[in-house]
């Protein structure tokens, strides 16, 4: 048995070793609502769209005395100004929102301690796109962008259909929310765009369904689909998003050999007049998440779970069904106390075959805090598992460590898909 000083000196060596690994290991970011740079205003970046984005906006409102319409109707600067004012210097920026700003311009070699907006305006309009999207990459050491990708975009849907020169760090995935959760109304579009769609979920209409599904995927070169759905979703049940899971999404995730991933507990509008700002979180029913894992084996599902109280049971569901891929802290567990919390448990319950974070990124430099802040969350986290493991005489090598290191940051996701 080692001696506490030898036990400590090993211990300290190991998250030495684990700070330089984590740090140094490419990320895959599996799930983003960022664009590829050739989609022109679509990617969101710069210091205003960083300070506008809904998490701030949300905490700001607690602050602001001014109508919410009112504040959405005054340029984008403007509503940073007043964002930047109310969180940054009327108040001290100590949420992990605010944080997260500072971070990000920290990392770029600014000085937000001058509180000089005008300035960091300044700084970030000398670059000119194609060299930020590399520079930030480069910072938040981010190899792959998964995207969000949904035809009923009215903006994004002319990009694919001309087409462009794609970035190959910038990969798609297919978004179907309307599809699933506003059936009428999308049956409507797909019409308009030459499906032979009816109202009714018949079986010309599901074969439709699926033609529309592989059309895109093919479009996009998709390499997942995936969907947000409500507290309330329930499987099975005779609800149109139920049937059009069942008998047209499902079916072509699997001739595709596509995972199908599902985002759950979100609570649109909970406060509508706050925009994106404005949605909430909910308890969501997992035995309908069970009833799809166990009804189709031969699916793959990617599921993140927004609400704190569903955690555990994600990972009980897990261990039971090697078909379940784990992903993800984010929107309001994207806090590190629940980060550290979450991803505790899930080394505990799952061993490395799930995803501790991605960075849920609708501004470009988003990506670098959410993965500074992840990874040193990482190397606390796996320097006492690895502390533990010592105790019992097992003690991983450098390449084990790397090779769990890089299934953590995305290639266990990847390698879930490919087989």
């Amino acid at each position: 048995m080692s001696s506490p000083a030898v036990s400590d000196f090993r211990r300290t060596a190991t998250a030495a070793l684990l700070e330089r690994v984590v740090s140094s290991t490419p990320v895959i970011d599996i799930h983003t609502h960022l664009y590829d740079p050739q989609m022109g205003g679509l990617l969101l970046w710069g210091i205003d769209d960083l300070l506008v984005y809904h998490y701030l906006a949300a905490e700001a409102f607690r602050h602001l005395d001014v109508p919410p319409e009112a504040f959405f109707a005054l340029p984008k600067s403007e509503q940073a100004d007043r964002i930047w004012h109310e969180l940054f210097v009327a108040h001290s920026p100590v949420s992990e929102a605010c944080r997260g700003v500072l971070t990000t311009l920290h990392r770029f070699g600014l000085d937000p301690h001058m509180r000089d907006l005008p300035a960091i305006r300044s700084w970030f309009a000398q670059w000119p796109i194609e060299a930020h999207v590399s520079r930030t990459l480069e910072l938040a050491n981010v190899e792959r962008i998964y995207m969000t990708n949904s035809p009923f975009d009215p903006v994004e849907r002319p990009f694919w259909q001309t087409g462009f020169l794609r970035d190959e760090r910038f990969v798609a995935a297919l978004r179907i929310d309307p599809l699933l959760v506003d059936w009428p109304n999308a049956a409507l579009q797909l019409v308009s765009w030459g499906y032979e769609v009816g109202e009714g979920l018949s079986a010309r209409t599901l074969s439709e369904v699926r033609r529309f599904l592989a059309d895109w995927t093919e479009k996009l070169d998709a390499r997942y689909l995936m969907v947000s759905l409500p507290p309330d979703f329930r499987f099975p049940a005779h609800t149109d998003t139920a049937q059009l899971l069942e008998h047209a999404v499902l079916p072509h995730c699997r001739e595709h050999g596509l995972p199908f991933a599902l985002m759950l507990g979100v609570r649109r509008g909970v406060n509508a007049r706050l925009q994106l700002a404005g949605d909430g979180v909910g308890h969501s029913d997992l035995c309908s998440l069970v009833n799809l894992c166990d009804a189709f084996p031969d699916n793959k599902f990617a599921v993140t779970v927004l609400a704190r109280e569903n955690q555990h049971e994600l990972c009980v569901i897990a261990r039971k069904f090697r078909n379940l891929h784990v992903f993800g802290c984010w929107w309001f567990t994207n806090t590190p106390q629940l980060i550290e919390e979450i991803t505790r448990m899930r080394l505990e319950l799952l061993g490395l075959s799930f995803t501790p974070q991605h960075s849920d990124a609708r501004v470009l430099e988003q990506i670098i805090y959410k993965f500074d802040h992840a990874r040193r969350i990482l190397v606390r986290v796996l320097a006492d598992k690895y502390a533990d493991l010592a105790v019992t005489g097992w003690e991983p090598t450098e390449a084990e460590i790397r090779r769990d290191v890089r299934s953590l940051l995305g290639g266990g996701f990847e390698q879930f898909c490919q087989h």
